[in-house]
């Protein structure tokens, strides 16, 4: 008889790529992916996984049987769920993505209040671009993603996910404190083509935000430095080294030598929570839904306050 845990070993090596890359998402160790997927084989009386270079590859055999594992695990998990959801009672164990300036200023306050409020529910974060995160939400490797989009730039959601707004959040433009623009509190969008700018690499999504905005007044984005740390970009705007956006949401300190501008139009995202919909009844989930948007209601009062 064939045995769940060892079709969710397979089905996230199918999912995931690799042996390793499965066991990270299933929070195990490689030992235990490869002890399952030997015994499956054994259960089966077939191979099913092949060396390919440093990766592994699937049989034939082997993707016959995911195909199958596919919806037999999502029937387990609504199983789960609605178990949970009749029982009434916010337990077991939760995994949250979230991308940087989100998992900053959001997820720690959410965490202590889970944390206070349902000690048997075990929480589990990790740092996560948007789109990646929507694609781990919708594999199983997440139950909950927080993910965003720009007004101007919005990102498509896949098919059995749904969402709930937790805020909208501004980004504000960085500049030298010697800019021409410096003594300024607002500035106009129009006035910043051709500026310098210090930006995210490429894919991520508020360089994909600079790029769209910039082409949409018929110009190139000047990029000259690049950075992921919010941090770095700060730096080197300090040193006069170009222009950055600096969302509100998990800002830290301001160092000297730099001074924000609010933008005309505003520079506006969303940021919100997603999941699988046939998880949706589970009260963990709920619950942490709501906690999240507790504690976004508390951080949108003080950015407004700014």
């Amino acid at each position: 008889m064939l045995q769940v845990d060892r079709l969710r070993a397979l089905h996230a090596v199918a999912t995931h790529g690799s042996v390793s890359a499965a066991a990270a998402a299933l929070h195990v160790t490689t030992s235990a992916v490869s002890q399952q997927l030997a015994k499956l084989e054994r259960e089966t009386d077939s191979q099913l996984i092949e060396r390919n270079g440093r990766g592994v590859r699937l049989t034939d055999a082997a993707r016959l049987l995911v195909e199958h594992a596919d919806g037999i695990l999502r029937l387990v998990e609504r199983a789960e769920s609605d178990f949970e959801a009749h029982r009434g009672q916010v337990v077991g164990q939760l995994s949250i993505g979230a991308f940087a300036t989100a998992a900053r200023g959001l997820l720690p306050e959410t965490l202590g209040v889970l944390g206070e409020r349902y000690p048997r529910l075990t929480v589990s974060m990790q740092e996560v671009e948007p789109p990646a995160a929507l694609r781990d939400v919708v594999r199983g490797g997440l139950d909950l993603a927080i993910v965003q989009d720009w007004h101007s730039l919005p990102l498509g959601l896949p098919d059995g996910l749904e969402r709930a707004t937790l805020l909208d959040d501004v980004a504000d433009v960085v500049v030298p404190a010697g800019h021409r623009f410096a003594d300024r509190e607002v500035v106009d969008v129009a006035e910043l083509i051709g500026e310098p700018w210090v930006t995210s690499p490429p894919g991520a999504v508020c360089h994909d935000l600079l790029v769209h905005t910039v082409r949409s007044y018929d110009a190139e984005l000047r990029i000259v430095h690049m950075a992921a740390e919010y941090e770095t970009q700060l730096k080197l705007i300090a040193g006069g080294f170009g222009l950055a956006i600096y969302p509100r949401l998990g800002r830290g300190p301001v160092p000297p030598g730099v001074v924000l501008l609010r933008t005309e139009p505003r520079l506006l995202r969303s940021v919100y929570v997603v999941w699988r919909k046939q998880v949706g009844t589970r009260p963990a989930i709920s619950a942490t839904v709501k906690a999240l948007q507790s504690v976004a209601d508390v951080v949108s009062a003080r950015a407004d306050t700014r």
